[in-house]
């Protein structure tokens, strides 16, 4: 596939991408031209001691790319890597050396940044069961069923690393490196193998950022042969997403107390789209009601792929409070709508940070759902308002049908994790030690 003259950069690096692997990354840096060492456009190198670095290890943003509103935009190249380690036991200071050495090569090869690369490693619930108990102060339960119409497959592995960049060879480095299977990383020598530690149990890549789905939708299962997905839209359904008036801050989603503090909680789920109905059973105006709110559609509040919106999604309090009334005004409630119910506290801070892009891993359009917040519960909340059941008695609302977006995605996973500061990120306690490399 890397030998074929005519195909696109984009279908390209979307391929190398996905396969991985050193054959992928000699074909992507080929394709850049240079070396991964010396590219005709370098990736910028990190730092040797970590000391300019934030010490959450989910602050992002200020490091990405922003739109003229000042939304985020997130790097459009994303690697998602599960992780186990082997039987039961709890690890010992040499694998966490192991662990805590593999990371500061990254630091040290890639600058922290959407040119770069962006990067975290997070820990489930299984994880700290090998020391007896559960990390003090977080709320983070193992995954389970959110709605009692999905059948999801839980994501119970040890660990989950999330790599990030603009630069497709950057990614692909930086996961050979942590493999073994390179020497050096952007020039930077590497000295120890992340995989010598964990073993990787599963592999997902993912992407986002205007024109990706467009350019990724020919013969995409769950895309209507058609192609109809706008090449202005950065996400499958057609619309942009992650206003900033309607993301929590990452300052509000830190852990703020206990020996996790200046972490964070992660839920991670990965979305089927069935998207044959919501653009071809669907007009423009209903695919509008049914993912901001009918409102929305009623007044033409959205133009396009929404980019007249600016910095929040135009959703206002009285359309959150009004939902069931509008449900019999217009038939049907729209997703952002149903969601904002819970979405923010008694002070109204929003109370997640979404970080979802898009996957066509086996040839499926898929979503990863990426949830920043302070206590897993907060997403279950906002999770359970999404469902709408409480609306089903409107004649016309099902639980599946005129009932925001939930005809059109499907649950195949769902995983919780805890998403420690930098100090602690290599296989920590449940206590927020780091047994072996508090003198480091």
């Amino acid at each position: 596939m890397f030998e074929d003259g005519g195909t696109s950069r984009r279908e390209f690096f979307k391929a190398a991408v996905a396969v991985g692997g050193a054959t992928a990354l000699s074909a992507c840096v080929g394709r850049l031209g240079g070396s991964p060492e010396a590219p005709d456009e370098p990736i910028p190198r990190g730092v040797a001691d970590g000391s300019t670095l934030p010490s959450r290890q989910h602050a992002w943003n200020e490091f990405c790319r922003h739109d003229e509103y000042g939304n985020v935009e997130l790097p459009r190249h994303q690697l998602f890597v599960y992780l186990t380690l082997d039987g039961d036991a709890p690890p010992g200071p040499d694998e966490r050396r192991t662990v805590e050495e593999a990371l500061r090569t990254l630091d040290a090869a890639y600058e922290r940044s959407h040119r770069g690369l962006l990067s975290s490693i997070a820990y489930s619930p299984r994880y700290f069961e090998r020391y007896g108990g559960a990390p003090a102060g977080v709320d983070l339960p193992d995954p389970r069923r959110l709605s009692d119409f999905e059948t999801p497959t839980f994501d119970r592995q040890d660990a989950l690393l999330h790599l990030a960049s603009d630069r497709p060879d950057a990614l692909l480095e930086a996961e050979e490196a942590l493999r073994g299977n390179r020497a050096r990383a952007n020039g930077v020598e590497v000295d120890a193998v992340l995989t010598d530690v964990l073993a990787v149990d599963d592999r997902r890549t993912g992407f986002v950022g205007a024109g990706m789905p467009a350019e990724r939708q020919d013969g995409l299962n769950g895309v209507p042969e058609s192609n109809p997905v706008p090449s202005a839209s950065p996400l499958f359904m057609g619309f942009k997403a992650g206003f900033r008036g309607n993301q929590a801050t990452e300052e509000y989603v830190t852990l703020r107390e206990g020996p996790f503090a200046g972490g964070t909680t992660k839920h991670v789920a990965r979305l089927r789209q069935r998207l044959d109905d919501w653009y071809e059973e669907q007009t423009y105006d209903e695919r509008v009601a049914e993912l901001f709110s009918p409102v929305h559609a009623a007044e033409g509040l959205v133009e396009g792929v929404g980019e007249n919106l600016g910095a929040d999604s135009g959703l206002t309090p009285e359309m959150i409070e009004t939902i069931r009334d509008g449900a019999r005004e217009f038939g049907r409630v729209g997703h952002a709508q149903k969601a904002a119910r819970a979405n923010r506290d008694a002070d109204g801070n929003v109370r997640l940070l979404r970080r979802h892009c898009e996957s066509t891993d086996d040839d499926v359009a898929s979503l990863h759902f990426p949830s920043l917040q302070r206590r897993i519960s907060e997403f279950e909340a906002v999770r359970e308002a999404m469902n709408g059941s409480d609306l089903t008695d409107v004649p016309t609302i099902r639980q599946r049908v005129n009932n925001g977006i939930l005809e059109y995605i499907f649950v195949r996973n769902r995983g919780n994790f805890l998403v420690p500061p930098r100090a602690l990120r290599a296989l920590p306690t449940p206590d927020g030690e780091v047994p072996g490399l508090e003198s480091d």
